[in-house]
């Protein structure tokens, strides 16, 4: 059957929703599996059908039928725009907004660049940059870890991934919470993105002048059966690296050192056993995902979701919230568990577009935790946790602040 929109559709674009999205996703999934709701994307609010379940968006998030392809996107995109006198344009090809063929030459180039051996080589640099931030740190003190700890380490290291040098980390981390916000506008969003794409064009050609031992000039010389990236194709894969890059990261810092600190019992048990920080890294991401919402996908033909068929020509977003805390899917579901088993969560998707920068964010995790547990025995809150509040953007998890004393 077609879906029926309901009256009490929840309204996933409101400050509440955001500080707990859970109570309104629990209700969504008791609906069905999938339901009809607004949301925004960037500074367009959509009519987009939003998939709770876990088994479903599993699915899903690998179904062929779920396109993104960045040429066809625009024309869906304008024609579910709540308001219709805005119009989406047509955004450069990237490996994030590309299917087949172009998604796998894509993601091949990039491969070639963001090797496993070229995140492992950097594990004594992380540790380095961990120890400098942490020393930072006077026991007894209370600082905010977003501030501190959380944003600057994942900023650094993709900086240094990519060859960017230290005095542009702020412009990155202002265009990216701009492009990540819910309440500022189109065209400041827009603003953001010129300002962001005119450095990259600069350091591109620079890069290009004079290669370096980073992942940019990397990116200029690799090579797919005898092609390269074009240069809006360059453009747009740093642009990716660099704007998904350190968000996630430093969103599961933060939300897995809150979960450590209200889940005592989890805390104690992991600094007794040091060997859970693995499965404790994989939970921090399922409990609380660092992306509320995966990123747009359209349908090309009919989908049957449940007892709903999704029509061709329909915006779907898979709630990475929702399917993460699924009872199908997970015991207890609502409970932080440091040695639950790992796998399964879709914090970093399923299929082609499992996030290639996975591997670099367990890294840094396991890095910043194993640090902060053996160098300071005592955490604590210095706030009360509800008057902690959670970012105002459609797309991201993560906490503005974290007021912590460390001992």
């Amino acid at each position: 059957m077609t879906y029926t929109p309901q009256t009490d559709e929840a309204d996933l674009l409101s400050w509440s929703f955001v500080q707990d999205p859970y109570t309104t996703y629990a209700r969504l999934r008791e609906q069905g599996p999938v339901t009809r709701q607004v949301v925004k994307t960037l500074a367009t609010e959509l009519n987009a059908w939003v998939v709770t379940s876990h088994e479903h968006g599993r699915a899903l998030l690998s179904d062929s039928r779920l396109s993104k392809d960045s040429v066809a996107l625009p024309g869906v995109v304008n024609r579910h725009a709540v308001d219709g006198s805005r119009s989406a344009t047509e955004q450069p090809k990237s490996m994030l907004f590309s299917d087949p063929p172009d998604h796998t030459r894509l993601r091949r180039l990039l491969g070639k660049a963001f090797t496993m051996r070229r995140v492992e080589e950097m594990r004594p640099w992380i540790v380095r940059q961990v120890e400098s931030l942490l020393d930072g740190v006077r026991p007894g003190e209370e600082f905010d870890l977003v501030d501190r700890i959380a944003l600057p380490l994942p900023i650094y290291v993709i900086g240094n991934l990519l060859g960017v040098p230290e005095e542009r980390f702020a412009d990155f981390k202002s265009w990216s919470s701009a492009l990540a916000s819910v309440n500022i506008t189109a065209e400041e969003k827009q603003q953001a993105l010129g300002a962001a794409f005119r450095y990259l064009g600069e350091l591109i050609a620079q890069k290009r002048e004079e290669p370096a031992d980073d992942m940019i000039s990397a990116l200029i010389q690799a090579q797919d059966e005898g092609t390269r990236l074009e240069p809006a194709e360059l453009m747009s894969t740093v642009f990716l690296v660099m704007n998904a890059g350190y968000e996630t990261t430093a969103n599961m810092i933060s939300s897995g050192m809150l979960a450590l600190l209200t889940h005592p019992d989890q805390q104690e048990l992991l600094r007794a056993d040091l060997s859970l920080l693995p499965s404790a890294i994989e939970e921090f991401l399922r409990f609380e995902s660092p992306l509320n919402l995966s990123t747009i996908r359209f349908s090309t033909e009919a989908i049957e979701v449940g007892d709903v068929t999704i029509p061709a020509g329909e915006i779907v977003f898979i709630a990475l919230l929702a399917a993460n805390r699924d009872p199908e899917q997970f015991a207890e579901p609502d409970r932080l568990r440091v040695d639950r088993r790992a796998g399964q969560h879709l914090s970093f998707g399923h299929g082609i577009h499992h996030c290639v920068g996975a591997p670099l964010a367990r890294l840094e995790g396991e890095i910043v935790f194993r640090a902060l547990l053996e160098r300071f025995g005592k955490w604590q809150l210095a706030v009360p946790v509800e008057h902690l509040t959670w970012r105002y953007t459609a797309q991201f998890r993560g906490l503005e602040r974290l007021q912590v004393v460390l001992k």
